[in-house]
């Protein structure tokens, strides 16, 4: 098994972007509470990231199943399709950085 992760997936990430924020989150979230950021702020900029990690190669794992699912589109119309989602997912994560009460407003009402 272990051969075919690196022969099939030489130039590729080993982990996945859910098992590495598991890996990951554990020893960043001290340092995020240290420095005085929220941590609901935290997850929504997360969640943000992973999804951009999952529709940029070298994984792009939603872009390999949408070719699954639709065989006779050629993978440069997908990645094409996909460039307003991730011109909008990085605009958000510039908007979430620059103003981090975008993602506090609705759990501040609670």
């Amino acid at each position: 098994m272990i051969r075919q992760i690196f022969s099939r997936r030489s130039n590729r990430s080993l982990l996945e972007r859910s098992a590495s924020m598991i890996l990951t989150v554990p020893i960043i979230f001290p340092v995020i509470e240290a420095m005085q950021f929220d941590p609901i702020w935290f997850g929504v900029l997360m969640v943000i990231v992973l999804e951009v990690g999952l529709i940029t190669p070298p994984v792009g794992l939603n872009v390999f199943v949408l070719k699954a699912a639709a065989p006779t589109v050629p993978m440069t119309v997908i990645f094409r399709g996909i460039l307003p989602f991730l011109l909008s997912a990085f605009l958000a994560i510039v908007l979430l950085t620059i103003f981090p009460q975008i993602a506090l407003f609705i759990p501040s009402m609670m």
